[in-house]
């Protein structure tokens, strides 16, 4: 996936735009870049929300595994804080959907509309694992 992939970034607009209170989306990584995000986010506030949202699933990860059926699998998590809420949804393989709503929006219909996201394009929101290229050392 491009973070200049614009017919993405026009979904992500678009949830936002059919989600009242909705203020920021964005698609990132398991491990925390920001893959795509809504035209209101600056880089800085994408690069800082991707790296939150990869932490808050990687804490409910384990927790699902400590404390859950075992498999380690997070369907949703969700944070409250001061002004703001902030929802995270596994989008496509190693890939999240984050999404950042008032205070005061309605937590069933952002998740039904993330999820609603991740059904129509889930296939195009994939993230595969990056690994480290390897120079051999002489012995």
């Amino acid at each position: 996936m491009s973070t200049t992939d614009q017919s993405l970034e026009w979904f992500l607009q678009s949830l936002l735009d059919q989600t009242p209170g909705a203020r920021h989306a964005l698609v990132l990584s398991r491990d925390g870049l920001k893959l795509c995000h809504t035209r209101n986010l600056d880089v800085d506030q994408a690069d800082q929300l991707a790296a939150i949202a990869a932490g808050v699933q990687a804490l409910a990860h384990s927790a699902s595994a400590e404390f859950g059926d075992g498999s380690g699998g997070v369907r949703q998590s969700m944070t409250e804080f001061h002004g703001g809420l902030l929802f995270v949804v596994e989008a496509g393989e190693g890939a999240h959907l984050a999404m950042v709503a008032k205070e005061n929006a309605d937590v069933g219909l952002v998740g039904h509309k993330m999820n609603e996201l991740v059904e129509q394009i889930g296939a195009f929101l994939t993230a595969p694992p990056r690994y480290r290229r390897r120079t051999s050392q002489p012995a």
